[in-house]
């Protein structure tokens, strides 16, 4: 599934991740609240990988463009930390 708001190309660069599709949604709600273009796709965890991501099958992607990506923050610094923590930020 991929979702992308906005008018940005593929210059975008990683927001954050994660494996718990109510985090993800959580975060693309928020950042929508504050009208802040993104893409979030998910991709499949092979097998053999899952453990790795706590027998995980899906990882949820948010991309941004790079000049929101101070604001974007914000946006994710601000949400309750019961979600921040399940959400790996990039550090661009």
């Amino acid at each position: 599934m991929t979702m992308k708001l906005g008018n940005y190309k593929d210059n975008d660069v990683e927001l954050c991740r994660t494996t718990n599709s109510r985090v993800s949604t959580h975060t693309a709600e928020a950042l929508l609240e504050q009208h802040i273009p993104f893409t979030k796709n998910s991709k499949k965890i092979p097998f053999f990988k899952r453990e790795t991501y706590q027998g995980a099958d899906t990882l949820w992607v948010i991309t941004i463009n790079p000049r929101r990506y101070g604001q974007a923050r914000r946006v994710i610094d601000g949400m309750d930390r019961a979600y921040r923590e399940h959400l790996e930020l990039s550090n661009y």
